[in-house]
């Protein structure tokens, strides 16, 4: 869990994993909406890959990579088990935050 805490914690890995939440891209089309070089995007793309909250699959000359959701959430809620915080559904099959009601 200690990498995917990583990985979060940096706001260039977090606003990457936002684009991903829409649809699968490509590095350079992520690469685009930074003002950084791209060896400073990989070393991002690496530190998300290992905390396998992404996947790259190769096509052609790109990689495109997605979002690994699964992962997120198990670290989701192992963090709120560590803090004996314990979620509830919803009808439409949301998580709810018990002490804050929170929609997570």
């Amino acid at each position: 869990m200690n990498g995917i805490f990583r990985a979060l914690a940096d706001p260039t890995r977090r606003k990457i994993l936002q684009l991903l939440r829409d649809r699968d891209m490509s590095a350079g089309e992520i690469a685009d909406q930074f003002p950084f070089a791209k060896p400073t995007l990989s070393r991002h793309f690496a530190i998300l890959r290992e905390a396998d909250l992404i996947q790259g699959d190769k096509q052609g000359n790109s990689i495109y990579y997605h979002l690994n959701i699964s992962v997120l959430e198990e670290a989701l809620l192992g963090f709120m088990d560590a803090l004996h915080v314990e979620p509830r559904s919803t009808d439409e099959g949301e998580t709810v935050n018990e002490k804050t009601d929170d929609v997570i």
